[in-house]
This record gives structure tokens, sequence and C-alpha cells, in this order.
């Protein structure tokens, strides 16, 4: 069935909508106490994720948008990993749209001859913990970040990808 969900680069087409799954993810499934306000990267996709070794996609399906991720350009050939949001009944095997929006970001950083892909995370997101892992992400302290990696307030679990 995952033939059905496309994954392309993001369009200001699709700012609402995404937006909206992740402030419902965020908020009402996982109760992270933060605002579309307190992430102005989601109202500036193309300036913030956009650019140099940064990209960001979005997954559909019937032209709905059901998940999202993003690189984000942190230097020296390394991004950031950021607002991996699936929408819930487009998890899990059946659909398989996380594991798309994450071989589309190795497979571009791999592309652009990136180094390392790092994460963070926060404690809640279990299920995402062990999707990283089983994908081959590493656990790394956060001392082991580089210098540049932006540490969110929520984040409290961090993974690498050597690319």
């Amino acid at each position: 069935m995952n033939d059905s969900i496309c994954i392309t680069p993001y369009e200001s087409k699709f700012q609402s909508e995404v937006v909206g799954l992740i402030v419902h993810i965020q908020q009402k499934e996982y109760n992270v106490p933060i605002t579309k306000e307190e992430q102005p990267d989601l109202l500036e996709i193309e300036k913030f994720y956009q650019r140099d070794n940064g990209d960001f996609w979005v997954a559909t399906y019937k032209g709905k948008v059901v998940g999202t991720i993003a690189l984000l350009d942190i230097g020296n050939n390394q991004v950031a990993l950021r607002k991996m949001f699936v929408k819930k009944e487009f998890r899990g095997k059946m659909w398989k749209t996380a594991s798309l929006l994450l071989q589309t970001a190795i497979s571009w950083a791999k592309e652009k001859n990136l180094e390392t892909i790092y994460l963070g995370t926060t404690v809640q997101f279990l299920a995402a913990h062990r999707f990283y892992e089983k994908n081959g992400f590493q656990s790394v302290s956060v001392e082991e970040l580089p210098r540049n990696f932006p540490i969110l307030e929520v984040d409290k679990i961090f993974y690498k990808y050597p690319l």
C-alpha cells in the first residue's frame, strides 16, 4: 500500500497542512506544550530548511499531507533531522510512511556527500526511539553533538547516523 504514499519536496501550498499536522501530533498525541508560534521555522520552511545542504519533504496521500521530514544544514557537511512527523493513521508497516520519508532524506544526504545526520527527540516519543535505532541511528550523549547542533528545549535523547 505504500505505493499510494508520495514523497515530494515541500512547497508553500502545503504550509497550513504541515503546521496543522505537526502541532496536532505534538500537542494532542504527546502532550508536548509547544505552539506554532514557538516554532517559527514552520512559518518559513523554504528559508529555514530549503537552503544549502538542507531540505524539507512531505508525504502525501490523495493530495493531503500525512507526514513530514526535514534536514537542517548545521555546517561541516552535517545536518540535523527535524520535523519527522507522521499522521497516526499512516504509521506502521502497512503504509511505511516514516520509512519512506527517512529513506528519502538519507538518500538525498548521501547524494550531497554529507557525513552525518544528527537528531534530537523527546523522552515521550518511544516508538520514534525504536524506529531510529532500527534504521541504523546510534544513541549519543548531548556532549557528543556538534557545536552547531540546535538543541531544542524538549529534546533530551540524541542520535547520529553516519553516512
